[in-house]
């Protein structure tokens, strides 16, 4: 059932965090929160950041990683439901990254529109215009979509640009 949520997602959020590896503080966590971050994955479950978060805690923990650094790595991967934008530079640079698609060139980002349809395939198309509208619309209401100065400057105006369109889109 997944289109977008991928390993393909992994790989480009992968190779993203290759190119500002050096912003984070704990760059061992980041890379293993972006491996965990999407690992259960079911269209419409509100528990998907959360069972993913405790799968990477007890897999982390089963090979012998200290305490500390598993606990970091859950509370991570819960940020990616990106309910509100983190504190934390670690989780900031997370979620940026796990965002950047909306800021890529127009082709990629209706690439991802149309995967993420294709997921919630099972939706009535009314219902799934106003509920993406919905969610596309709260990212356009943040002062900023990235939280990281290296992800403002680079895909802010762009995203703004995809949001804008696709929400218009949706509402017609």
């Amino acid at each position: 059932s997944r289109a977008y949520h991928t390993a393909e997602h992994i790989r480009a959020c992968l190779a993203e965090f290759d190119e500002c590896r050096e912003l984070a503080r704990h760059p061992e966590e980041v890379e293993a929160a972006l491996w965990f971050h999407d690992a259960v994955y079911v269209a419409g479950a509100a528990d998907n950041e959360e069972q993913s978060a405790r799968l990477a805690e007890s897999a982390l923990q089963s090979h012998g990683v200290a305490a500390e650094s598993c606990h970091r790595v859950k509370e991570l991967v819960r940020t990616t439901q990106h309910l509100r934008p983190p504190q934390d530079p670690d989780a900031q640079l997370l979620c940026d990254i796990d965002l950047a698609i909306l800021g890529r060139e127009p082709a990629a980002f209706d690439r991802f529109e149309s995967e993420i349809r294709r997921e919630y395939g099972w939706v009535p198309e009314s219902q799934y215009r106003s509920a993406r509208s919905a969610v596309l619309a709260r990212f356009l209401a943040r002062p900023f979509i990235f939280q990281t100065r290296r992800f403002t400057e680079r895909y802010e105006a762009q995203a703004r640009q995809n949001l804008e369109r696709a929400v218009e889109a949706l509402s017609s």
